[in-house]
């Protein structure tokens, strides 16, 4: 079972999880659980959608945009059987500068760009590198986001009306502190409500009616009752066919487009341009493959337990970007607090998140009218909960608390940079010292002993006069070479043969070969015999590489002490006869 389990996960690796899913069938019972799930995630779907478009500085209907055609796209192409994807709070932060800075052409090309590369990701098999990246590197860099995002979020949730919030992090904290005295209490009681409603009402309604609609709802009727409240009808406009500018956000379908021709938004763009947008799109890439797989490794958790593919759901987020650009969407990714939702509300397959996406479709055709009601303000606590969700605060407090004090540095680093720089500068500098740590910490695990006649092991085969053993334990690479093969000359100047114990020595780089043969060419130019014993592994590569390293012959190598023991004994009888 085991083994046809794997190889459905191998094959194929675009839409495994659709193949796994139907290759059964589709009853009516699993499209009743299905479409159930998907009308409560697009509750929750439609409000955040909007907020998060708004939040990186673009009108909500390209968030809209996004649910909608990556939520269908991903579902449909991607590897994890309950992930649904969309727009998420972790995007924000990188994409506020991006919009600052390239407008909305600039996203819509650095999206297609990061498609392509993670695509590419897919293609090369990278998707198990999710597990490289350190807990105290997650941890720090999107409790980084959560802070920076429920900063940015008082300015609608208080009525502060700053108009642009530009510059680092101090800057905008700074602008919103000396705004304080200026804040609108109608839309101050009007984000309390909603944001009350979010978090109590699961509690008292049940968790299949999602909090962020009741609040949604409550927060609009208290805005119409109050007045003087800014809603989505009266911030944002466009402009329809005949030239005339209408409140509200467009209600029209999302629509693809072709890249090139004469339209200034989909010409190609220039070298110098390229040049612009690949890191910020390389930034993207990671970033969605980071919070994809980490979504997706949730959903695995919290459903039956089968495991999601990870480079289809890279090449199927990859499409799902691509296709989000092309129709003015922005940047998509899994996203957990939607999945798990969907796992909770009885979805069965990939077709409930294309359902939910459906739904979005809907409301955005037959309901813009209501959608043009809703605050700002409701909109901003619908972010500023997502922020704390997102912040794992319990979490982060805990790692405080019982983790090693190194890895609270790396995680407060990361906090730190993101928070104060960016995510690309948290998360570089906190991969960085969490590799510095694991390599100060494996070569701690390295040690060196010199035995001889006078402080010797047990061994079945007594030690000659004239032999020593030089044991190595641990990894021997480029951090360890100098401890473990720096060994003063005087040690072996009575000695004829020097046996290099090297059983405990499970892997050599090519900083331990050239370490090794330098130490070997030393040895063999004073006139010394040297042994290694190592197991065949290490064997098999010093041997493969001795070549390459202009070493005469191929080194004298034997599979433990023992063997090296005996070797020397059989060879010194003649002599004694």
């Amino acid at each position: 079972m085991s083994h046809r389990r794997t190889s459905h996960l191998q094959l194929p690796s675009l839409a495994s999880a659709m193949y796994e899913s139907l290759r059964g069938g589709y009853r009516l019972s699993t499209f009743r659980h299905d479409v159930l799930a998907a009308f409560v995630v697009s509750l929750i779907a439609l409000p955040l959608s909007m907020a998060l478009s708004i939040a990186v500085g673009l009108p909500p209907q390209h968030g809209l945009y996004t649910a909608i055609v990556a939520g269908v796209v991903a579902a449909l192409l991607g590897g994890s059987r309950l992930q649904v994807s969309g727009p998420t709070a972790a995007f924000v932060v990188i994409l506020a500068p991006i919009v600052a800075d390239l407008g909305l052409r600039g996203i819509i090309w650095c999206q297609i760009l990061a498609g392509l590369f993670l695509i590419g990701f897919g293609v090369a098999h990278l998707g198990r590198l999710i597990n490289y990246v350190p807990f105290p590197v997650t941890t720090g860099f999107t409790a980084g986001i959560a802070v920076v995002l429920a900063t940015l979020s008082l300015n609608d949730f208080l009525g502060l009306g700053l108009v642009a919030l530009q510059g680092e992090y101090l800057e905008k904290a700074s602008r919103i502190i000396t705004a304080l005295p200026h804040l609108n209490w109608a839309e101050t009681a009007v984000g309390m409500v909603t944001l009350l409603s979010v978090i109590y009402a699961p509690r008292v309604l049940g968790k299949m009616i999602p909090g962020a609609i009741v609040g949604v709802a409550l927060g609009t009727a208290l805005a119409f009752v109050l007045g003087d409240v800014e809603t989505i009808g009266t911030r944002f406009s466009y402009i329809d066919t005949l030239g005339n500018t209408i409140a509200g956000i467009p209600p029209y379908l999302p629509s693809f487009h072709l890249p090139g021709g004469d339209d200034v938004l989909w010409a190609f763009p220039t070298a110098a341009e390229w040049r612009l947008l690949l890191a910020p799109a390389l930034t993207i890439a990671i970033l969605a493959a980071l919070e994809s797989l980490l979504a997706a490794t949730v959903a695995d958790s919290l459903s039956d337990g089968k495991r999601h593919n990870p480079n289809s759901e890279l090449n199927g987020i990859g499409i799902a970007n691509i296709a989000s650009g092309l129709a003015m969407g922005i940047p998509a990714t899994g996203a957990i607090a939607r999945t798990a939702m969907n796992i909770n509300a009885g979805a069965k397959t990939p077709l409930a998140a294309v359902y939910h996406a459906l739904f979005i479709l809907m409301y955005l055709w037959l309901f813009i009218g209501l959608i043009n009601h809703i605050p700002m303000a409701s909109l901003a606590a619908l972010l500023l909960f997502t922020a704390y969700r997102m912040s794992h605060v319990h979490q982060f407090i805990s790692t405080l608390k019982v983790a090693p004090r190194s890895d609270v540095w790396v995680m407060l680093t990361c906090f730190g940079l993101t928070v104060l720089m960016d995510m690309v500068a948290g998360v570089t500098v906190g991969m960085v010292l969490a590799s510095l740590l694991v390599i100060k910490r494996v070569t701690e695990m390295t040690h060196v002993e010199l035995e001889t006649q006078e402080h010797k092991k047990h061994h079945k085969t007594a030690l000659p006069d004239g032999v020593v053993i030089y044991h190595l334990q641990g990894p021997l690479f480029f951090a360890t070479v100098e401890k473990a093969l720096d060994a003063e000359p005087a040690y072996f100047a009575d000695v004829h043969t020097l046996i290099l114990d090297m059983e405990q020595v499970g892997f050599i780089d090519m900083s331990g070969l050239v370490a090794l043969y330098s130490m070997l060419r030393s040895m063999t130019d004073m006139g010394k015999r040297v042994i290694l014993c190592c197991g065949s592994e290490v064997a098999v590569y010093i041997r493969k590489h001795h070549v390459s390293l202009h070493v005469a012959e191929s080194p004298e190598i034997v599979e433990t002490v023992e063997d090296a023991l005996l070797l020397c004994a059989a060879e010194s009888r003649p002599a004694q006869l």
